[in-house]
């Protein structure tokens, strides 16, 4: 690596930031989809249960009853939070990806460059 210019070793450095922040967004995004999924199961669940039925919400570190509309309703506005954190890292991942791609194409061709001349 030593033989690489500091413009190259500067981008590969780049590069493997870009992949580490790709990654932490992939594991944030992955962990919102399943909360997504668990919340939506809840939502699910409370639609089969008659509409007296006694329901518990957790409010902080305490169960309260509420209304199963007020339970629902929590759990639909939870969902779409959810997912506009989901749409937000999508459109970051989709960023990084695209910058992810840049860098590896100067790199490639800075690599390639720099081989040419010694080549010939």
């Amino acid at each position: 690596m030593s033989s690489m210019s500091p413009k190259v070793q500067n981008q590969i450095a780049q590069l493997q930031q870009v992949q580490q922040q790709l990654q932490t967004i992939l594991s944030q995004k992955a962990q919102y989809e399943i909360e997504i999924r668990e919340t939506r199961r809840a939502n699910e669940e409370l639609a089969d249960l008659p509409e007296d039925a006694t329901v518990f919400m957790s409010v902080g570190t305490v169960m309260m009853q509420k209304p199963k509309e007020t339970v629902s309703g929590k759990l639909n506005e939870k969902v779409e939070t959810l997912e506009l954190r989901v749409k937000q890292l999508e459109r970051q991942e989709q960023m990084l990806q695209g910058r992810f791609e840049s860098l590896q194409g100067q790199i490639k061709a800075a690599l390639e460059g720099g081989n040419a001349p010694s080549a010939a």
